[in-house]
């Protein structure tokens, strides 16, 4: 399979601590790519570099032939890579409309501009319930973001991110903080926007890794530790250890 994100050497040292660490990464296009690992294993940090949210002391991260190394985030985020972020930042008084037809605005030369009037944003009004109907959230369209439950936030934010209509999907920690109920809901909705995308997620639940991952990249202490199917990185002694410690992986 094509390789449509990488990282080569990737590392981020602060004051001396390496959060991350020669970090070697293929995301193959279509695919959805899980990061995972104990708390502290430097997934967010390389999310960031991913994004642009952090500049990488050493290595390079290419989309396809574009270098994206040290590119601002919202310029990688118009070359194709948007992200979810583990907290919800949201706007309160504005509806689930308004937040996405924003989001379709900011992906044009218009930028974010929130004062222009409600004539010029309906152009993409047509485009934001499309959207917001993608993620289920079409009966909610008017309900402002204050107003909605903590799972239909999550999927509000799922619609900005493909308002940007990405090559690469990162979700960062997209079930955190949800009840079963919810997780399951988010599992299918993931499931269902993944087509036509290449998705990279953060997640510690491992069951909904096992149930959308292709590939596995388990991270310790900012390395690599193991990579490859869910199916048999969970089986990985080294993994194993990683998460439940020397002593239970030894049983």
């Amino acid at each position: 399979m094509a390789t449509v994100l990488s990282a080569q050497g990737l590392s981020k040292e602060f004051r001396g601590f390496r959060a991350v660490d020669d970090v070697d990464l293929e995301v193959h296009e279509g695919g959805v790519h899980a990061l995972v690992g104990p708390n502290g294993a430097g997934k967010t940090t390389l999310f960031n570099l991913l994004t642009g949210f952090l500049r990488p002391t050493e290595g390079r991260i290419t989309l396809g032939t574009q270098e994206l190394s040290g590119r601002p985030p919202e310029q990688i985020a118009r070359l194709g890579v948007a992200r979810s972020f583990q907290i919800t930042s949201l706007f309160p008084q504005l509806t689930a409309r308004e937040h996405v037809e924003l989001a379709l605005q900011g992906g044009t030369g218009l930028g974010w501009r929130f004062w222009r009037s409600e004539k010029q944003l309906a152009r993409f009004g047509d485009r934001a319930k499309e959207l917001l109907a993608q993620v289920r959230l079409a009966d909610l369209a008017e309900t402002h973001a204050g107003a909605l439950s903590y799972g239909h936030k999550r999927a509000l934010e799922l619609a900005l991110a493909l308002a940007l209509d990405p090559k690469v999907l990162l979700l960062d920690e997209p079930t955190a903080g949800m009840g079963a109920e919810d997780v399951d809901a988010t599992v299918e909705l993931i499931g269902r926007v993944r087509e036509g995308r290449t998705v990279v997620l953060v997640e510690h639940n491992m069951n909904v890794v096992a149930s959308l991952a292709d590939k596995v990249t388990v991270l310790q202490s900012g390395r690599v530790l193991a990579e490859g199917p869910y199916a048999e990185i969970r089986h990985d002694p080294r993994v194993i250890a990683a998460y439940l410690g020397d002593a239970d992986a030894s049983d």
